[in-house]
């Protein structure tokens, strides 16, 4: 996922919200010739993403700042593991230590919560899928640290894969000889080479959209019987997606049903930001 013209976009923008009119503390007390070096740290163990977004933060306000990366993204970094040293001018290093940390405490967060659940169904066959419940305007950023996580992006938006979901099936509840039907037929003369994939809450249903033709179910909020009878229907051929209220305590149980994939909302909805700290090394001379 090639993301540097947007990673340089994003960083821009945060830092004209951030610095506005300037950095006035920075400005006030912080004489323009000092120099400074400063160490980012993982304060808990993480997966790290996002070290990209720093480092084009500190550099949009000072292209000739020296930066030493540490750790690549995707890496498991321990608690106290360096990630980067900056070595510049103070002021610059001030002005973008707070937006350099924003993104990488965040994207950290989502790979650091889709590795969790990589390793909950770690030896099986079933993969760890992201979903369309992302922040505003940094979709590809955090579907991208979900990849960094171990995890598979799903689809990207409403434009490369067709979807069918109960709120579909409802529109067409009348149509004949049934919804799912009546739905792949008309997305298939639509869009014939995208995938397409239907939506199921029950067996019924899940009949419907391999006898339809299918190339994928999404098995919504079922139990572990019914998700096993399900994958049963579905073998020849028809991926399986479990999906709905899937934790770290129940991810693996779920994909010991023999589904493909588990989809999560929570790694892009509910991750928590990780603790990444940002310190000036007192040792260096000031200029």
């Amino acid at each position: 996922m090639e993301l540097s013209a947007e990673i340089r976009a994003a960083v821009k923008s945060a830092l004209e919200e951030d610095i506005g009119g300037g950095d006035v503390t920075t400005l006030a007390t912080i004489p323009k010739f000092f120099s400074a070096m400063a160490v980012m740290r993982a304060r808990e163990p993480l997966v790290l993403a996002g070290i990209a977004f720093a480092e084009r933060a500190f550099r949009e306000l000072c292209p000739a700042i020296q930066i030493k990366e540490l750790a690549r993204d995707g890496r498991r970094i321990a608690a106290g593991g360096t990630l980067l040293k900056v070595c510049g001018p103070a002021r610059a290093i001030l002005g973008a230590e707070r937006v350099a940390l924003n993104f990488v405490q965040r994207l950290s967060g989502v790979a650091t919560l889709t590795a969790r659940f990589v390793e909950a169904v770690r030896g099986t066959k079933c993969r760890i899928l992201d979903t369309r419940k992302t922040t505003p305007g940094w979709r590809r950023f955090e579907k991208y640290a979900v990849t960094r996580g171990g995890g598979k992006n799903h689809r990207l938006g409403l434009f490369d894969m067709v979807l069918i979901k109960d709120n579909h099936l409802a529109a067409l509840r009348h149509e004949k000889p049934n919804a799912i039907a009546a739905a792949l037929q008309r997305a298939r003369a639509r869009f014939p080479r995208l995938k397409m994939e239907v939506e199921a809450e029950n067996l019924e249903q899940v009949g419907q959209a391999i006898e339809a033709g299918a190339d994928m179910i999404l098995l919504d909020n079922m139990d572990l019987k019914t998700l096993r009878l399900a994958v049963k229907l579905a073998r020849g051929g028809v991926k399986t997606e479990a999906s709905g209220g899937v934790n770290l305590e129940t991810a693996r149980a779920i994909a010991g049903t023999g589904v493909d994939f588990i989809s999560i909302g929570a790694l892009t909805h509910s991750a928590r930001a990780m603790d990444v700290g940002l310190d000036f090394d007192s040792n260096l001379p000031s200029r």
